[in-house]
């Protein structure tokens, strides 16, 4: 039966009226649980198999319906904020639709009440998530940032002020920004492009350039990882040309700086060098123009990010860039400490001093293991058995 079909016959459960309600067929709900799992350290899985007969209320042949495995139920109360024998429950017509419109005109009146207040609010409880994130951790602050996302989200989806809607989207697209930068510090490679992806789809309704070049560089990144570097390095070379000069010197420097990046982890030493010194020169001295997304960039994380591509790239010269960058850093930026290490490491490596090099690994491997970066731990397993 075609999805069209399913949507024309009513509801036979809570459930499956919720799933309609969110516009997702039976197979794209099953994928979004599964993520869902994953984002929020739950057990539970959830087969588009198993999926019909619980939006059936009964089995593959109309036998009676059993419940759910506890962890299936639990993922779905925690997604749904709903009892699992409310969802399992045929849904009452009337009521489903008079819950329906009551729930409309409270996220539309909601949504009318949003000013230059609320928004200035909601960028500091961002800005204060992203400090937590940076210090202590993406397991820490990951799922505020997912519940935030969800809650921007359904302001933008309600809000009939053009000027609202840009700047609730520009937000939004700094939440999933943030989201694909969490999910990739824990390793979540499909995750963190979906979180990009849905930033990008933000940004289509504010027409500020810099929030979707933002995006598209966190996209790069995952590339990176993925060790697709050759489209990584295109992709930030296209969105710099296309992006050209209609952001700010910030963010044309951090956007240099990121295609510098990407073209040491392809191999190209000259051309990193050569980006990363567009990014020197771009860097205003003024560091308090905020106006586009956030980036963490002045001349110590620039430093820090120029001797990662030389420790890429085997650069004689990456330990003393590292070393003093290491020594200028914020201490609240964990994260990057924990990967100034490991690029210490690998560049002592390439040095055959062996000696320092484990010091760092370790020292890398202590704070990747204290904030849950397990994107760091993986290249620290590179370095082999570290001795004591």
């Amino acid at each position: 039966m075609s999805a069209e079909h399913e949507h024309a016959r009513p509801p036979r459960t809570v459930l499956e009226n919720k799933i309609r309600e969110r516009r997702q067929t039976l197979e794209e709900f099953a994928d979004y649980a599964e993520q869902f799992a994953r984002e929020h350290g739950e057990p539970g899985t959830l087969s588009v198999r198993h999926l019909k007969r619980l939006v059936a209320g009964q089995g593959t042949h109309g036998q009676p319906l059993g419940r759910p495995r506890p962890a299936t139920a639990r993922l779905l109360e925690r997604i749904f904020d709903m009892s699992i024998d409310k969802l399992l429950s045929p849904p009452t017509p009337a009521q489903d639709e008079h819950d329906d419109e009551r729930e409309l005109r409270r996220m539309l009146h909601t949504a009318a009440r949003i000013d230059g207040t609320a928004l200035d609010l909601l960028r500091e409880q961002l800005n204060a998530t992203r400090r937590l994130d940076r210090q202590l951790g993406a397991p820490i602050a990951h799922d505020e940032v997912l519940t935030k996302t969800r809650q921007v989200t359904q302001l933008l989806h309600h809000s009939l002020t053009p000027a609202t809607r840009s700047q609730l989207a520009a937000l939004l697209s700094e939440l999933c920004s943030l989201a694909g930068w969490q999910a990739l510090d824990m390793g979540q490679m499909r995750t963190a492009w979906q979180h990009y992806e849905r930033g990008r789809m933000a940004v289509s309704e504010t027409e500020q350039p810099a929030y979707r070049a933002h995006t598209i560089a966190g996209q790069a990144f995952v590339l990176i990882d993925l060790g697709d570097t050759t489209n990584a390095a295109t992709l930030l070379a296209t969105t710099r040309e296309h992006t050209g000069r209609t952001t700010s010197p910030l963010m044309r420097a951090w956007l240099a700086a990121a295609h510098g990046e990407t073209l040491a982890a392809d191999g190209q030493p000259h051309a990193s060098m050569h980006a990363f010194d567009q990014a020197h020169a771009l860097l205003p001295r003024d560091l308090g123009d905020t106006e586009g997304p956030y980036v963490a960039l002045d001349p110590i994380h620039l430093a820090r990010w120029r001797g990662n591509a030389l420790a890429r790239t085997s650069n004689l010269g990456a330990t003393d860039v590292l070393s003093t960058a290491l020594r200028q850093l914020d201490p609240t930026f964990t994260r990057a400490e924990t990967a100034l290490h490991a690029d210490i490491a690998t560049a002592y490596t390439a040095l055959t001093d062996h000696e320092r090099a484990a010091y760092h690994a370790r020292r890398a491997e202590q704070l990747a293991t204290e904030i849950g970066s397990t994107r760091q731990q993986r290249r620290i397993s590179a370095f082999g058995a570290l001795p004591a």
